[in-house]
Formats: C-alpha cells, sequence, structure tokens
C-alpha cells in the first residue's frame, strides 16, 4: 500500500510541474536533446525561489552572464520561494526532466538521497578556488572529500540597534553589546531613564536561543553525530539567561503570533518607533530600516565565551540526474555567479553575505562598505560563525527545539524541564536512524 501510494505521490507531482512551468521552461525541456547537439550553446535551466528585488537582480545577472560568453545559455525559471523549487526540483528529477542547477540548500542529506551531481570533475581553481570561499558556506558543500555544491549566498542574524537612543543615554554602542550580560544591563538602564520602553528584542523562534546557547559553548550533537546536547548546561544556562529577561526583569519582550512573518515585522516596527533600543535580526532585513536611525553590531557571546551564531548559505546545486553536458555548463554558471566581482553585486543590492573572501577587496563594493560600514557587519561575524545544522533527522530535531523555545518564551517554563523534554524527543529521532 506505502508503495503504490509514493507511485502515485511521484506522478501527481510531476503533473503539477509540468502544468506549473513557464512556457520558455517547457519549450527549453522539449528542446534539450536537439540544442546539446546542435553545436550552438548548451542551454540549462536554473531554478530559483527568489520574488521581488532579488529575483529582478537574479534575471539581471542571468542576462549579463549569457552576454559575456557564447557557449552556455542560462534559462532562468522563477519559482515561488525555496520549499517550492525543492518540491518542483524532486518532481522533475522523478520524471527525468531536471533542471541543470537550482538553488538548494541541505546538501548532507541531498547527497544521502542520491539527488546530487559531485562537481569535482568540473573545478577549475583558478575560477572557484575551493580556499577562497568562506568556510562556513564551503564546508557543508563538501562531503567526504567530493564538492556537491557551492555556496550562493549567505545570511546571519546580528544586531541592529537605534543609535539616537543610545546617544541620548550617553552610551557607547561597542560596551553596550560587547556581552550578551552588558546587553540587558544596558537595557535596564534605558528603562530607567524613560528612554525606551524596552532594551534589547530576541526575536521569537527558536534561532535566537540556538544562537545564544551556540555563544555560551554549547553544541547541537556530540562530533560523533549520536548524542544530542541540547539540555547541556551550556544550553539550560542560556536560555534560561533569556526566560529571566523576558519575565523577571522584563527588559525584553517576544513579539508573536500572527501570519507568516507578521512577528518579525511587529519586532522591526517596535525598535524603528522607538520602542525599544535594539534586536536581533537577519542581514536581509536590510531594506525595511532607516539607517538614518539604525546601525549594527555582531551578535556577542555569554558567560566568557565568544560569539557563535549561525550563518549558513543557500547553495547551488546539480542534480544527478542531469547529463554530463548539462552539469559541465552548470558549473560554468556556477563560477561566474560565485565570482568575487558578482558576488560582490549581489551582496550591495540585496544584503546577503558574500561568499568568496576576495569579494571585500572588489573596489565598487570596497567603497560601499566603507560608506555604509553596517553592510559588513554580517560577512565580519560569518567569518567566526557556526555552521547551519543539518538535521540528520529530517526536521525532528528543529522540531523538538522550536516547542521548547515556545514553552521558554511564551510560558515562562524553565529552560531545564523544556530542554529535557526536548531532547528525549530528539535523542529517540536520532536513534531511530542511527540503527
Amino acid at each position: 500500500m506505502k508503495k503504490i501510494t509514493k507511485r502515485l505521490l511521484i506522478i501527481l507531482c510531476a503533473l503539477m510541474l509540468f502544468t506549473g512551468c513557464s512556457n520558455a521552461s517547457k519549450t527549453a525541456m522539449k528542446e534539450d536533446d536537439q540544442k546539446e547537439n546542435s553545436g550552438g550553446p548548451t542551454e540549462i535551466e536554473f531554478w530559483y525561489g527568489l520574488g521581488s528585488v532579488a529575483g529582478e537582480t537574479m534575471e539581471e545577472i542571468i542576462k549579463e552572464f549569457n552576454e559575456s560568453q557564447d557557449k552556455v545559455k542560462v534559462v532562468g525559471v522563477q519559482q515561488a520561494d525555496y520549499a517550492e523549487t525543492f518540491q518542483k526540483v524532486q518532481a522533475a528529477v522523478a520524471a527525468k526532466k531536471p533542471p541543470a542547477v537550482y538553488i538548494g540548500s541541505n546538501v548532507e542529506l541531498r547527497v544521502k538521497d542520491g539527488m546530487l551531481a559531485d562537481l569535482s570533475e568540473y573545478i577549475d581553481d583558478k575560477k572557484t578556488p575551493l580556499d577562497d570561499y568562506l568556510d562556513v558556506f564551503m564546508k557543508p558543500e563538501v562531503i567526504d572529500g567530493k564538492v556537491y555544491g557551492f555556496p550562493a549566498y549567505g545570511t546571519t542574524q546580528v544586531i541592529y540597534y537605534r543609535k539616537d537612543l543610545l546617544d541620548k543615554a550617553g552610551l557607547d554602542p561597542k560596551k553596550v553589546y560587547d556581552t550578551w550580560e552588558d546587553v540587558f544591563k544596558y537595557s535596564k538602564e534605558i528603562q530607567d531613564k524613560k528612554i525606551a520602553d524596552y532594551g534589547h528584542l530576541v526575536m521569537y523562534n527558536h534561532e535566537n536561543l540556538i544562537d545564544m546557547a551556540l555563544s555560551n559553548g554549547g553544541k547541537i550533537l556530540s562530533d560523533d553525530g549520536k548524542k544530542v546536547l541540547i539540555n547541556s548546561k551550556e544550553w539550560i544556562d542560556a536560555w534560561n539567561f533569556v526566560r529571566k529577561q523576558i519575565f523577571d526583569d522584563k527588559t525584553t519582550k517576544i513579539e508573536s503570533g500572527g501570519q507568516g512573518w507578521e512577528y518579525w515585522y511587529r519586532t522591526i516596527d517596535d525598535v524603528m518607533n522607538g520602542d525599544a533600543m535594539s534586536y536581533t535580526g537577519s542581514s536581509g532585513d536590510k531594506g525595511d530600516l532607516d539607517f538614518t536611525k539604525i546601525s549594527s553590531l555582531p551578535q556577542p557571546g555569554l558567560n566568557g565565551n565568544p560569539g557563535k551564531p549561525v550563518a549558513g548559505a543557500h547553495s547551488l546545486l546539480v542534480p544527478a540526474a542531469a547529463t554530463k553536458e548539462q552539469q559541465k555548463a552548470a558549473y560554468e554558471w556556477i563560477a561566474y555567479f560565485t565570482s568575487p566581482e558578482v558576488s560582490a553585486k549581489w551582496s550591495k543590492k540585496i544584503g546577503y553575505i558574500p561568499v568568496r573572501k576576495s569579494a571585500a577587496e572588489v573596489d565598487d563594493y570596497k567603497k560601499f562598505i566603507e560608506e555604509n560600514p553596517y553592510a559588513n557587519v554580517p560577512y565580519e561575524q560569518a567569518m567566526h560563525a557556526s555552521p547551519a545544522f543539518i538535521d540528520p533527522t529530517d526536521g525532528k530535531i528543529t522540531d523538538a527545539l522550536s516547542i521548547a523555545a515556545d514553552k521558554v518564551e511564551l510560558q515562562n517554563i524553565d529552560a531545564k524541564e523544556a530542554l529535557d523534554e526536548a531532547a528525549k524527543t530528539a535523542q529517540e529521532a536520532l536513534d531511530a536512524i542511527n540503527k
């Protein structure tokens, strides 16, 4: 019965894929084999889940690539978001009509699925020197010494603060955000001086709490990957530190509820309206902030530990089901998009972190950073950040942490109780896949 269900799902997904593709995508699929053998450029499809300015900028870069050479033609196929992109890629692989390259994530899991091509044979060290990519972004792309993808752009969560409120309080931002203890010490001072109702706002959900635990010396899994460590003293102390600020000291509050990203934008509004001193938010928040009032700094550490918040990247991935010629052409597009110049251009326009170290030396980008130093904070933080966690249970550990975060942030439940329960659930899920 299960096998029949799976087959039906694959067929349905494939049908949805073909009805959902653009006309350009359908035409490319029909003509694919002919074009590969025609002597002209190899035409490949690139699927990505970007919209708004990011989508428009991606179209611009694709056009520039196609005009820069005559060996490869990229046809961009825009999807609604990252999740839809992955679902359609799965269906396309099942239907034996995959794109040549797509933006995705969870490289290790996709390698275990057998979904990704090993790109090692195509790599030109002059075009994509692996040691020029930020380690925190490149390391997850390499499995057992083989390169299965390249980071497209990176993101991390940083501190955004009101310059005018700190000036009014006579506070030096670097001193305020030197440690998490200092952040909330000065949050109380901001309140006592009646400069703002709240000090620093922790963003709702488990991500900020994970950053805090990692910046307190915690780990998610043991080095051998067999034991869950999310109820260690480092985790409990970090999460209880935040819980105390919310419910006892009341220096911060949690904006939760609403549809989609509503809680996120309410948190931003609290700071932009002057109701709070600062908040922890994404490097992609820049378009929603007024930097005549706002500036930025990296997340600090806790209890004498260095700040180790998560930094992760969305990846450029090539399905193993693509032909060798498509894979080779896909690599050429990847090399172009991750070149220092294009990586710098993307970061300057969109706000994500450039993936190449040498992007920082591109003249136009250097000038931009000199004039807007806040824009370089995510990059600086990524240089010493924790790599994004790849959940080997395909989401069960992350779900357990999300449930525990709600208990701590919304219900004032002691972190030990919440994390002990989460660790039990997570360990059972981990043991099930390690049998």
